[in-house]
C-alpha cells in the first residue's frame, strides 16, 4: 500500500492498516515531526482504546487495552542507545505474545525485531501531504 494523504484523511489510512495487516507488529519509521505517534494514536482510537494515548518516549512503552478487552502496547525507541535497554524491558514478550505492538524507532533495535514485522514508512511530500507506504 502506497497512499499519499492528508490529516484529515488518517481516521481513513489508521482502518486501511488494521484490515490490511497481516500481524500486529508494526514498525513505524519516518523523520521528526512525520505523524508516527498522531497515526498510532489514531490506530489505538479505531482499535477500541479508550485511555489516554501519549507517547512513551520516557516509559519506552505504553500499555493500553482496547474494549474488546484486546492489548495494545506503543513503543518509542528514540532514546535507545543500546539493544539491551530494550531487553531490559522484556521485548520478547511483547512482540510474541499476538498483542498488537506499535513501534516508533525501530531502527534502533533493529537486531532485535520480529522477521514477519509489517513495516510502516511515513515521510512528507512537497506538496504538505503525507505519504504511507506499508511492507
Amino acid at each position: 500500500m502506497n497512499i499519499d494523504y492528508d490529516l484529515s484523511d488518517i481516521t481513513a489510512i489508521a482502518n486501511k492498516i488494521i484490515a490490511n495487516v497481516s500481524n500486529k507488529n508494526l514498525l513505524f519509521y519516518g523523520e521528526m515531526g512525520v505523524g508516527k505517534t498522531t497515526l498510532i494514536k489514531e490506530i489505538c482510537l479505531q482499535l477500541g482504546v479508550t485511555d489516554n494515548i501519549s507517547s512513551p518516549t520516557f516509559s519506552l512503552v505504553n500499555e493500553y487495552q482496547t474494549t474488546k478487552n484486546e492489548q495494545v502496547y506503543h513503543f518509542d525507541f528514540y532514546r535507545i542507545t543500546d539493544e539491551t535497554e530494550a531487553l531490559d524491558i522484556g521485548i520478547d514478550d511483547y512482540f510474541y505474545n499476538n498483542d498488537w505492538c506499535l513501534i516508533e524507532w525501530p531502527q534502533n533495535i533493529k537486531n532485535l525485531l520480529p522477521l514477519n514485522a509489517i513495516e510502516i514508512h511515513l515521510s512528507m511530500k512537497a506538496n504538505g501531504k503525507r505519504n504511507i507506504l506499508i511492507k
